[in-house]
């Protein structure tokens, strides 16, 4: 069955391609807004510039939703261009999209933007929720004011949800895919103390998530979209190791972390900072996570014929009935 029409501005990289794949699979409509689009795409790709509103503005007329995941990947330097750059293209797409949607006559149902929980910046051991307020430094400031941009748009006859998106674990990109190379020739150690957290979530979980942004009508305002068991840095690589079938590798220590990271044009800060976070609206509102024990994520990633998780094993770190806990309520958090 032929469902409604769904575009995706920037939906082109790793999670674009995967929620495209989904989407359309259950029979949805899926657009792709993209700078440079291909013929062989899968999907319909159609040319897009956030600069100027054009022929892809007429793609959100009617459509069942747009989920914005544009903005210049910060893997890279923090140049005070690129600085420039990842800033202005969060605040471009998300107010041409804006404009473009004030126009519709008949508009988007609803507006799903992708942000991202470097909203607290570095924030060490404290348990972080959607109240929690903004941190410090370059990231934190970036989210913030991408936020208020996004929360600035008098939309009334669209809905919107503002989805503060953690890692996502999956083998097809990533910084997963970084960190799998590098445990690979035996760089797998913990970065740094080890201290700081991974607010962790399976890529299969981030798709639910939207989608479940997307077809529930009481989804609404901001969401942290992240596992509700996030773990150290040094239990994530720990548990990286073992589901690569490598052994112990030696710490790598925050001096080395910050040259190798500068060697390969990227920011060391992106390893050695962490945040605690939890999804604490999403369990209020019954969502439930089909991977909250990080062991479980990564070896259904890494299963050598992409095979299905043991559904026994998939219930590990749940409550009855598979619903997601609050690691809140539960003692000794921080390992799933």
């Amino acid at each position: 069955m032929l469902r409604g029409r769904i575009v995706l501005a920037g939906g082109s990289g790793f999670l674009g391609r995967a929620l495209a794949e989904d989407l359309t699979r259950d029979g949805y409509q899926v657009v792709v807004l993209t700078r440079r689009p291909r013929p062989n795409a899968g999907v319909r790709q159609v040319a897009w510039d956030e600069r100027n509103a054009g022929e892809w503005a007429r793609e959100l007329e009617g459509a069942e939703a747009v989920v914005n995941l544009a903005g210049r990947s910060v893997n890279c330097l923090y140049t005070r261009r690129n600085r420039r750059e990842i800033l202005s293209s969060r605040l471009r797409s998300v107010r041409a999209l804006g404009r473009a949607i004030e126009k519709c006559e008949r508009p988007p149902k609803v507006f799903v933007q992708a942000a991202s929980l470097a909203f607290h910046g570095d924030a060490g051991p404290r348990v972080l929720d959607e109240t929690a307020a903004a941190g410090k430094g370059f990231s934190a400031d970036v989210c913030a004011r991408w936020e208020r941009a996004f929360d600035s748009l008098a939309l009334p006859r669209t809905r919107k949800v503002l989805l503060r998106v953690g890692f996502v674990l999956g083998r097809s990109g990533g910084a997963l895919q970084t960190l799998s190379r590098l445990a690979r020739i035996g760089l797998g150690g913990t970065v740094g103390e080890g201290r700081q957290y991974v607010s962790w979530i399976h890529l299969r979980d981030f798709v639910r998530v939207v989608r479940w942004s997307i077809e529930r009508e009481e989804a609404a305002g901001t969401y942290n979209a992240t596992g509700p068991w996030p773990v150290t840095n040094a239990e994530f690589m720990c548990e990286l190791r073992c589901a690569m079938h490598k052994r112990w590798a030696p710490r790598v220590p925050a001096w080395a972390v910050r040259l190798g990271a500068f060697l390969m044009g990227t920011e060391g800060e992106l390893a050695l900072a962490g945040r605690r976070c939890l999804p604490e609206r999403l369990i209020s509102q019954h969502f439930k996570f089909l991977y909250t024990n990080l062991e479980t994520a990564l070896a259904d990633i890494f299963a050598e014929h992409g095979a299905e998780p043991d559904g026994e094993k998939v219930k590990k770190g749940r409550g009855e009935e598979g619903k997601a806990l609050s690691p809140r309520a539960t003692p000794g958090v921080g390992r799933a």
